[in-house]
């Protein structure tokens, strides 16, 4: 396996902030939102998975779009506030764990990875991408968003992120949107 930030940076962020991205108050966050969401169309998902979900922001706004919503985090702390947002939606359930090792059993009509493939080197990324590939359902989508601006604690860049993806995927690219901010990917398996 490859490097990556490893869960315990993030428990150290979660520790000294609740919210250490303003998830619930960012401009930002909430253009990248509303531009995910409407890159999935009108289309429903039977099952989806939330790949990084944080505190669970962009998960409230994807469960009703979903029959069923696995979310999962590395971080015990984001995991906990994620469970708190969404105890009220019975089709969501969030799950502490760290991939692609602990990757949730497939199939899946929808992957989101919002912000969390940087954080791991390329070769994780590539296994990570097998990974998704591997548990999507034909005919299922796999949405990548990424911050694009520059950062040297991460170990890519969210255009790198971007790049590897689109040179190493079996999927077809179906919408693409490079903002100054952000770049959104949305690969489609046509099998």
């Amino acid at each position: 396996m490859g490097r990556r930030l490893e869960p315990e940076y993030f428990e150290r962020l979660y520790r000294s902030s609740p919210d250490p991205w303003n998830f619930e108050s960012s401009d930002y966050e909430r253009r990248k939102y509303r531009r995910s969401i409407e890159a999935l169309g009108d289309r429903r998902f039977r099952r989806a998975l939330e790949a990084g979900c944080s505190i669970g922001v962009f998960t409230a706004m994807l469960a009703p779009r979903c029959d069923e919503l696995v979310a999962v985090d590395a971080a015990g702390r984001a995991v906990a506030a994620a469970r708190r947002r969404l105890s009220g939606r019975p089709n969501v359930r969030v799950l502490r764990r760290t991939l692609p090792e602990e990757m949730p059993e497939g199939p899946f009509d929808l992957i989101v990875a919002s912000e969390i493939l940087y954080y791991f080197d390329r070769e994780l990324l590539l296994e990570t991408l097998r990974r998704f590939e591997e548990s999507l359902a034909p005919g299922g989508a796999l949405l990548a968003v990424h911050w694009r601006r520059r950062t040297r604690t991460y170990p890519l860049q969210g255009d790198d992120v971007h790049r590897l993806l689109l040179e190493n995927t079996r999927l077809e690219r179906r919408a693409t949107a490079a903002e100054p901010e952000y770049r959104l990917d949305l690969l489609e398996d046509r099998g």
